[in-house]
């Protein structure tokens, strides 16, 4: 619906009424009046006809103020109410590329993938998903890098995501220190949003910071901590002297995460195949559901434009006019002068 910001201003359409009502009124002036162009219309004392400014100036410019006072007015389009976006958690992302996620021990479509690459399509629709929350991306190795901060912008953190490769942050695994970086950015959040989801698929080789260290920390800081063990338990791997059945996942350090979530209020979860994992990041979203403050607004669209530019237009042609009438007036007068000569 259309609105106005100030329908005060409105008034100030009366403003040209009121001078001319309080102008003093003009005393009639005994004097000839000539055609335009006579040679005697340019005496003191003669009145020259058609020197009066023409009725159809004065409509534009009357038109002309009116559309002035309605842009002052600020003329406005309210639209239809709309929800504000929901306030969710602060949500961090902390995810392993160390080389031994190249393991390919996870399976979509009957196409053998690695566990990066399925986590990388099952984070693809969690990030969806996510809306009302802030993500942030921590990749880590042997160290831990930021690679998206916490963030509204959920497809910054997506292309991310899937750009990120292995062995970039390192050989190693520090699972430690990791956690202590995302609990660094979380704890000047508020307290019950601080959300951590741990994924990785070995121990602790490397970092300055133990795990056991930074669960202490984070549970100091209110941070809950989501730990997911990703890769299969169990493979047929071939070789020159035929198949064995092995277990690809014998590294990983389940009591560890275990641990972790457990002290922090999280959950530790075990991803041994894609659906799993899937699974995991549904039930994150049920444990972490974003949280609707049921706030609306109804967007304003300024409209003030339109009977400015078009009170600009009335205006050039209120002087194009006078313009080509005063031309046309000393025409007429030096017309009259060669006549009279």
């Amino acid at each position: 619906m259309l609105n106005l910001a100030y329908p005060w201003i409105l008034l100030l359409v009366l403003l040209p009424l009121l001078i001319l009502w309080r102008r003093p009124a003009r005393k009639p002036v005994d004097a000839p009046v000539l055609p335009t162009g006579h040679w005697l219309s340019g005496l003191p004392g003669v009145s020259r006809q058609g020197n009066t400014t023409p009725l159809w100036q004065k409509l534009l410019l009357m038109v002309l103020w009116i559309l002035v006072v309605i842009a002052l007015a600020r003329p406005q389009y309210v639209g239809d109410q709309m929800q504000l976006p929901v306030t969710g958690r602060d949500l961090m992302l902390v995810v392993d590329i160390s080389p031994s996620m190249d393991e390919q021990d996870m399976v979509i479509q009957g196409r053998s993938i690695n566990r990066l690459q399925a986590v990388k399509h099952v984070l693809n629709d969690f990030i969806t998903r996510r809306k009302g929350d802030r993500l942030g991306l921590i990749l880590f190795g042997s160290e831990p890098y930021i690679q998206a901060p916490l963030t509204f912008d959920l497809e910054t953190v997506r292309t991310l995501m899937l750009e990120s490769g292995l062995g970039m942050a390192g050989r190693a695994t520090a699972i430690g220190d990791a956690i202590g970086l995302a609990v660094k950015r979380l704890r000047d959040r508020p307290q019950d949003q601080r959300v951590v989801v741990l994924l990785t698929d070995g121990a602790n080789t490397a970092g300055e910071i133990s795990p056991d260290k930074a669960t202490e920390i984070a549970a100091a800081a209110g941070v809950r901590l989501y730990t997911i063990g990703i890769g299969a338990e169990s493979m047929v791997q071939r070789g020159l002297l035929g198949s064995r059945r092995v277990n690809p996942s014998r590294d990983l350090d389940e009591a560890l995460l275990t641990r972790m979530a457990k002290q922090t209020g999280g959950q530790y979860f075990r991803a041994r195949s894609l659906p799993e994992l899937s699974m995991i990041y549904q039930s994150i979203d049920q444990l972490e559901p974003i949280e609707l403050e049921g706030k609306y607004y109804r967007p304003v669209t300024d409209l003030f434009y339109w009977p400015a530019g078009a009170a600009a237009i009335l205006a050039l042609l209120w002087w194009l006019g006078r313009l080509i009438r005063l031309r046309r007036n000393r025409f007429n007068e030096g017309s009259g002068g060669l006549t009279r000569g």
